[in-house]
């Protein structure tokens, strides 16, 4: 294994500068999925079926501008394309459980039927955008509640910070979605899983004079080229270089 994975620490930041705002990029160790390397290397016929799961609400399953849905430039489907790229050898399915609407609290009361069934190696959670509704304490039990049902099972867990609402404005940090973006970081520390840091990926990016509306293909759903920020970050979990 290449040695900065031995050496890297689970969170590292980028700061750019917004009416004099420090922005902060947050990305996981790049080598929380490092133990997986042998399966997805493995070639027939000793390799099998790599699931990777991404549970969650109306982005990761694929809504662009309701009721269309666009499943194959949607950030799962396209962490497939990308994984399947570096290996080539591998048998990799992209499973979503994803519900339209749904917040964190009906995901975990339906994590054991809906999620853990499918055996994943790899699990997305991906629910923010949506618990602004009911609130970090609510949220943060179901987070919870859904990790340790998946550590338990010795599963790769990822956490996703959400993408954008234009309700909201991006660069303030009062809003509900920064700070459910903070309590992801957060449990993403606590536990020592994986974290896509979306949200301040996007932040960074309107910070540095880009334009939101090019990213969305509705006020809270992004379009394909908000579909590859995600992208962006899911690829730092899977170094070519391994």
């Amino acid at each position: 294994m290449k040695s900065f994975l031995i050496t890297a620490v689970l969170f590292c930041f980028v700061t750019g500068f917004a009416d004099g705002q420090s922005v902060k990029v947050y990305t996981s160790d790049a080598g929380y999925l490092s133990s997986l390397q042998q399966l997805f290397k493995a070639q027939w016929p000793n390799n099998r079926t790599i699931n990777i799961v991404f549970h969650g609400h109306s982005v990761p399953a694929g809504y662009f501008k309701t009721p269309d849905i666009k499943t194959m430039e949607s950030y799962p489907e396209l962490t497939l394309q990308y994984v399947s790229a570096i290996y080539p050898n591998a048998v990799i399915n992209a499973i979503k459980t994803c519900i339209g609407g749904e917040n964190a609290v009906s995901g975990a009361a339906r994590f054991d039927s809906t999620v853990l069934n499918h055996h994943p190696d790899i699990l997305f959670i991906d629910y923010a955008l949506n618990d602004s509704g009911i609130g970090l304490e609510k949220a943060k039990t179901a987070w919870k509640t859904m990790i340790e049902k998946a550590l338990a099972k010795n599963i790769k867990v990822v956490l996703c910070t959400p993408t954008p609402d234009q309700s909201e404005n991006i660069l303030d940090t009062t809003t509900a979605l920064y700070k459910h973006t903070q309590q992801i970081i957060q449990l993403a520390a606590e536990y020592k899983v994986g974290l896509v840091d979306s949200y301040n990926a996007f932040r960074k990016l309107i910070a540095d004079g880009e334009d939101l509306k090019r990213y969305m293909s509705q006020v809270n759903h992004p379009d394909k080229a908000g579909h590859e920020v995600v992208l962006r970050e899911i690829m730092k979990l899977f170094p070519v270089n391994y």
